[in-house]
């Protein structure tokens, strides 16, 4: 029968037995605990690295071109000018006898403007009608000889040597006359000139002449005498860019405004053009016609001209900062399908400030970078703006508290 004693050495025996399981079994959850844990942080060790190579890759947002256009006029700035304008200048030497009207005087064809004293030209035209006078007498006196020569032929007293001397004599004498006379009616027609009238209806739109001013004949260096514009119709002359000329047709309408008339716009059409570019500036001028029956609109002007385009298909237009412009020029970044991005250069047709409209470099699908970050080269990698969710690395402790 066993005793107390023997029942205490037996739970001795079983108690370091106890305590060594338990002791193992501590041991194996401290290492899965650690083991749990080095995993976990190597896990967001890894998941951090991923997240700091994401964002480390420059995120981008892009957009399509539009092909929508945007203006579908153009406007430039333009001149006003006389449908007619004539400078006048005066045709003989003399001095201003008087003037009749002055600047904004409305004229009529044939109307006098001004008188010119011209004795010069007074005492040429005497000696011109004596001389003629006289030749016409000396051809009156040689053809009433010739005829009394004549005569005397038949009766062989005078040779007919004598006859064809006399004859050509009076040939002569007719050709001074004729010479006589045109000099005399060139003469007239000179003094008709001592009178300056308006060549057309209009407005006279400047007087550079008073009573007394000496005028020289052909003086067209200097001032013109008046100048007679006819306003009733207006010319308006556009600069047109190369770009845009093939865009313009003949007849095409167009607005006019101007700064004194900013409630309002006048109607205008597309005339004429120069058909050339000017070398010096690229440019085509092109001319419109405005009415301006009332007078209101004056000769000389500035003018903001509005021109209606005609585009065959719509170009293609890109938001402005998404131009980058340096030493190899004008370009747009892009992203390709893998996401990397490609330089194009690009050529612009207009720029409308926020927009820029493009002549050619892009096709409708490109992917173009809105706001290309500094520093971006051909080939690198970039993500695009909302096409992946935003993803976060989890923190060692965060994972931990998760698995707990």
């Amino acid at each position: 029968m066993p005793t107390e004693h023997d029942a205490i050495q037996g739970e001795a025996k079983v108690a370091p037995r106890k305590l060594g399981v338990i002791g193992i079994v501590v041991a194996c959850v401290a290492a899965f605990a650690v083991t749990t844990g080095i995993m976990s942080r190597e896990k967001s060790n890894a998941d951090l690295r991923t997240w700091t190579d994401e964002q480390a890759v420059p995120t981008v947002a892009v957009i399509a071109p539009s092909s929508t256009a945007l203006n579908p006029t153009l406007e430039l700035p333009g001149r006003l000018e006389a449908y007619s304008r004539a400078p006048i200048y005066a045709r003989v030497s003399g001095y201003v006898k008087g003037w009749y009207v002055d600047i904004g005087a409305k004229v009529k064809a044939g109307q006098l403007l001004a008188d010119i004293e011209a004795p010069d030209l007074d005492q040429q035209l005497i000696q011109a009608r004596a001389d003629l006078a006289s030749q016409q007498a000396s051809a009156e006196l040689s053809a009433a000889t010739l005829e009394r020569r004549k005569t005397l032929l038949s009766s062989n007293f005078v040779s007919k040597q004598e006859i064809d001397e006399r004859t050509a004599d009076l040939a002569n004498k007719r050709a001074a006359v004729k010479s006589g006379e045109a000099n005399v009616n060139r003469l007239e027609a000179l003094t008709g000139f001592k009178k300056i009238v308006a060549p057309f209806d209009g407005v006279v739109t400047a007087r550079n002449t008073d009573v007394g001013a000496l005028i020289n004949a052909g003086a067209s260096t200097g001032p013109a005498m008046f100048v007679v514009s006819d306003i009733k119709k207006l010319r308006v002359y556009v600069d047109v860019p190369q770009s845009y000329v093939p865009m313009i047709k003949m007849g095409a309408k167009a607005d006019i405004t101007m700064p004194g008339y900013a409630d309002r716009t006048f109607p205008a059409v597309v005339e004429t053009s120069s058909q050339s570019v000017d070398a010096s500036t690229g440019t085509t001028r092109m001319q419109l016609a405005l009415d301006n029956p009332t007078g209101q609109l004056m000769p000389g002007s500035y003018a903001n001209v509005r021109m209606n385009l005609d585009r065959g298909t719509a170009p293609l237009h890109i938001p402005a900062s998404a131009l980058i412009f340096n030493h190899q020029g004008l370009r747009v970044a892009t992203v390709n399908a893998e996401d990397r991005i490609v330089f194009k250069p690009v050529v612009i047709a207009r720029d409308l400030g926020k927009n820029i409209e493009l002549a050619s470099g892009l096709a409708a699908n490109d992917r173009v970078v809105v706001a290309p970050p500094d520093g971006i080269v051909d080939g690198d990698k970039v993500r695009v703006a909302g096409q992946d969710k935003e993803r976060k690395p989890a923190t060692a402790s965060r994972t931990q508290d998760e698995k707990s």
